[in-house]
């Protein structure tokens, strides 16, 4: 039968597919619009399965505040040209909006609500779409930050509210600066526990003393959780303060949660 360009138009509105694979999809369903919207998710299906072993290493990440919560989510692509896209962009804000909706717990449940519009992304595209990550906060303030290139975002939650720029510049140090946690207490047991046995070894090569490698090998440790701990890292804009003490003297705030995600880590 002969397909016409505004049925083609209309399922194309209608799916958000390519106007080729619209009007495929409508020839092979001899025009019926229900079969044809099926035809285009199989296909979703068919190739989000033979993209799923590829590498999503571009995408956008994209952040949202409400109330005494933050949200934070990176949909993942293949392609920078992909990502760069209007509908890409749209999506991702979407698939966040629908985490807020929810108050989405972790990434696993909301995956399970949105897993079959990624799969179907991921047929308009050609590419393999996953949410790489999903975070959220809740605190009496909330801040995040998105730089510039969309790949990289932070989360900040303080325990008062503060003014809004010192809040900023608090995020902003996080994504500039990677700490591994907000303060020696919240710093992952393990990486401690690596960073310690890194200093022993290198006293150890260094020839230093056998009863000195403790002390050593704890001073290393100090010295790693002052630049890589969030509150006790020096300031980006005044290197002469750390964060700490920047949050003491603006408003006297503590950090009590914190998220950070990057594409490019």
């Amino acid at each position: 039968m002969e397909i016409k360009a505004a049925d083609v138009a209309k399922l194309r509105k209608m799916t958000g597919a390519g106007m080729m694979d619209c009007k495929n999809a409508l020839t092979e369903a001899n025009g019926d619009f229900e079969r044809a919207q099926e035809i285009i998710r199989e296909k979703g299906k068919l190739i989000a399965a033979k993209r799923s072993d590829r590498t999503a290493s571009e995408g956008v990440v994209v952040s949202q505040i409400v109330g005494n919560k933050g949200y934070m989510l990176c949909l993942a692509c293949e392609t920078d040209f992909v990502a760069k896209g209007d509908e890409f962009g749209a999506a991702a804000k979407a698939f966040l909006a629908e985490a807020v909706a929810m108050d989405a717990a972790d990434v696993e449940a909301l995956t399970a609500k949105i897993g079959e519009k990624a799969t179907e992304l991921s047929g308009k595209t050609g590419e393999k779409v996953e949410v790489a990550h999903y975070s959220r906060i809740e605190a009496p303030m909330c801040i995040s930050y998105i730089h510039m290139n969309n790949k990289l975002g932070t989360l900040i939650g303080f325990d008062k509210t503060i003014d809004e720029q010192v809040a900023k510049d608090v995020a902003m140090q996080a994504a500039a600066m990677a700490p591994v946690s907000i303060s020696e207490n919240d710093c992952p047991k393990e990486v401690i526990e690596t960073e310690h046995k890194i200093g022993m070894e290198q006293a150890r090569q260094e020839g230093k003393p056998e009863q000195m490698l403790e002390m050593i090998a704890n001073g290393k440790v100090k010295k790693f959780l002052s630049e890589n701990t969030l509150v006790n890292q020096a300031l980006v804009k005044d290197n002469k303060k750390t964060v700490a003490t920047y949050l003491a003297e603006n408003g006297g705030a503590n950090v009590v949660a914190y998220k950070r995600f990057s594409l490019n880590d």
